[in-house]
């Protein structure tokens, strides 16, 4: 095609069903096509020249949380890492009406011809339809997840659930079992989206069925194992962490399935790293498990987490892994300042060498007070 040329490429690219625009290092909006238009009202006029913060998409994620400053905005770290995302990201731009509608958006760096990135590009589409469907199971998934946690004026529960999709494959639940016992249960289901949250919901019946036995979290982690390998024959299984927590007495008891070690902090500070050996749910049908039992003191913390807190690799492919978030944690003062989420996020994307975090992130939180 001889005849080809750059105004030819732009009647091509405003063909699309998807929009796309442009924009420089400093997120400044150079290129704005007509699907774009079509999709947010904005036209090229109003807002090439313009940063996308400016008023104009001011784009939220699905958390609510506004994406236009650097440390989460998806094109952001396009141009940092130097990388396309691998999975589309679900986000809410801002249309010239003053709607919300949500998108399905893709980033990727632009390249100089040395090679070296001179900004980014993002393609995105109307998910409107879709989302009402994903937003539905949301709300059948939330009901698995039992957000009224146990109030006892000698130990105190936190819960911090962000999934990686609008559905997740983390599943958590604790709750009271006698008047001085409480058991807990956290898992992780193999990969995430709409496929593992099936699998959450499996694992919530089977919590409702089996939880009385918590009291002997090994007997506990052998009946789901055993449960499960009935259901996922080798297609799936589940990383766990499970026990009971004795409020009189501040002793805990705990079974892992191959989930990262617990984080027990003193009220000194200090911080170190509970590990039990365990097989990931759903594996080897005849799996046994062991506790491991510790004493508490007015003012310990014990942090049980996912692997999506742990196991991120920075551009060295060296994984975070459960000593590097205990320095974190550190670093956020944890645990004499409260744990907030959204800082934690901040830590672990900056760590990491991707656009986002990679996998759904859930920690649960003991205070013994």
């Amino acid at each position: 095609m001889n005849d080809f040329s750059l105004d030819r490429a732009n009647v091509i690219v405003d063909s699309l069903s998807d929009g796309l625009y442009v924009c420089d290092k400093d997120r400044r909006i150079v290129y704005w096509s007509k699907a774009a238009e079509r999709i947010t009202g904005w036209t090229p006029e109003d807002v090439i020249g313009h940063k996308c913060s400016d008023n104009i998409l001011c784009h939220i994620d699905k958390d609510g949380r506004r994406l236009c400053g650097e440390d989460f905005c998806p094109l952001h770290r396009a141009m940092v890492t130097n990388k396309s995302n691998t999975c589309p990201i679900i986000v809410f731009g801002q249309t010239k009406a003053g709607d919300r509608v949500p998108m399905i958006v893709t980033v990727a760096p632009v390249h100089d011809e040395a090679g070296q990135v001179i900004g980014g590009v993002e393609c995105f589409r109307d998910y409107s339809t879709p989302y009402n469907d994903l937003k539905l199971a949301q709300r059948i998934q939330s009901l698995a997840l039992e957000k009224d946690l146990p109030q006892d004026s000698r130990i105190e529960f936190s819960t911090f659930y962000v999934p990686h999709d609008m559905v997740g494959g983390d599943y958590f639940s604790i709750r009271r079992l006698e008047s001085d016992f409480y058991g807990f249960f956290l898992a992780d289901v193999m990969g995430h989206g709409i496929s593992a949250a099936l699998h959450t919901m499996h694992l919530s019946s089977l919590w409702e069925r089996h939880c009385h036995t918590l009291t002997r979290p090994a007997e506990f982690a052998q009946t789901m194992n055993r449960a499960l390998c009935q259901v996922v024959k080798d297609e799936s299984f589940a990383t766990a962490i499970c026990g009971v927590i004795d409020a009189a007495n501040k002793t805990v008891r705990l079974a892992s399935a191959g989930g990262p070690p617990a984080v027990w902090s003193r009220a000194d500070g200090h911080s170190r790293q509970i590990a039990s050996a365990g097989v990931p749910l759903g594996m080897f049908e005849f799996a046994e498990y062991v506790e491991t039992e510790f004493h508490c003191t007015s003012g310990d913390h014990l942090l049980m987490f996912t692997d999506g807190a742990v196991e991120i690799y920075n551009a060295n492919r060296e994984m975070l892994d459960t000593a590097g978030l205990i320095d974190i944690l550190n670093k956020l003062d944890y645990p004499r300042s409260p744990l907030q989420i959204e800082t934690l996020q901040k830590e672990l994307l900056n760590y990491s060498d991707g656009i986002r975090l990679e996998d759904d992130l859930t920690l649960l939180e003991v205070r013994f007070l």
